[in-house]
């Protein structure tokens, strides 16, 4: 544990993670001060899991996207820190011992990024753009919130931001079903927040787009170097990128142009 005056909670938000969750909340267990967790209406054992670990759990009935219920969960953590994690993320020893030798020396008015290492289908990516990849995820409790994002939602601090050394584990894809899932409903939350924005697409566009996700994928951040699942990454990079401008185009067809707010 750590000491009280470095008192930290760790916050998850989870939708059906039952096959995820009880690896993520056992790599927190031993060394953080209390457990969020703020779940979407699971039907399976996610519920289960969390309560087992001792977790705060809310079950809010409503889903209002990424960026507004870790919002929520942040409200219910009481530590001084606070830790953000998904439920396909793990924190190994070596991290945990680094944030507790950090938060020892009470640091004042600084959040912290960690590198993460990602999965995808057989291995961890060390290029694509998907190593170090910095994430900030440490900070302490009022000092920052999450952004209203729908999707890719951050954390928005004044405070000064400083890296740590130990990555995070992200078994982010285990099967290319997981991709093709995501690439489908991420795509389609971005539509949406880039038509409530005021952007406009193209089915030309959306070629555009997606040719450059996979060039700049494979070639400019050299995804080539992970071998097949480099490629295969840059191509569900491509189609992600694709369908979300595809489906901006869609909506745009459907509801008009949008006046984004002012």
């Amino acid at each position: 544990m750590t000491t009280p005056s470095a008192t930290i909670s760790a916050i998850v938000i989870t939708r059906n993670e039952g096959h995820n969750l009880e690896e993520c909340l056992s790599s927190l267990k031993n060394w953080v001060n209390e457990i969020v967790v703020v779940d979407s209406q699971s039907a399976d054992d996610t519920v289960n899991i969390a309560k087992r670990f001792g977790a705060i759990v809310s079950q809010p009935a409503d889903w209002p996207g990424f960026g507004p219920q870790k919002n929520r969960a942040l409200a219910l953590a009481t530590c001084e820190w606070v830790l953000s994690i998904d439920a396909d993320e793990r924190v190994p020893p070596e991290l945990a011992a680094e944030i507790q030798d950090i938060l020892m020396h009470n640091p004042q008015n600084t959040a912290y990024e960690i590198p993460r290492l990602s999965w995808y289908c057989g291995k961890f990516m060390r290029h694509g753009g998907w190593h170090p990849d910095f994430v900030l995820r440490l900070f302490r409790r009022g000092s920052a919130a999450f952004s209203q994002d729908l999707v890719h939602e951050k954390i928005v601090t004044q405070a000064k931001v400083q890296a740590l050394n130990t990555s995070l584990l992200h078994y982010s894809f285990r099967t290319f079903s997981q991709v093709l899932d995501k690439v489908d409903r991420y795509s389609s939350a971005s539509a949406q927040q880039l038509y409530a924005r005021g952007k406009t697409s193209s089915v030309g566009k959306a070629v555009r787009h997606g040719l450059w996700a996979f060039i700049r994928t494979y070639v400019f951040k050299a995804a080539w170097r992970d071998g097949p699942q480099g490629l295969a990454l840059a191509v569900s990079n491509a189609e992600g990128t694709y369908y979300r401008y595809l489906k901006l185009w869609l909506i745009q067809q459907e509801r008009g142009p949008c006046q984004p707010p002012h």
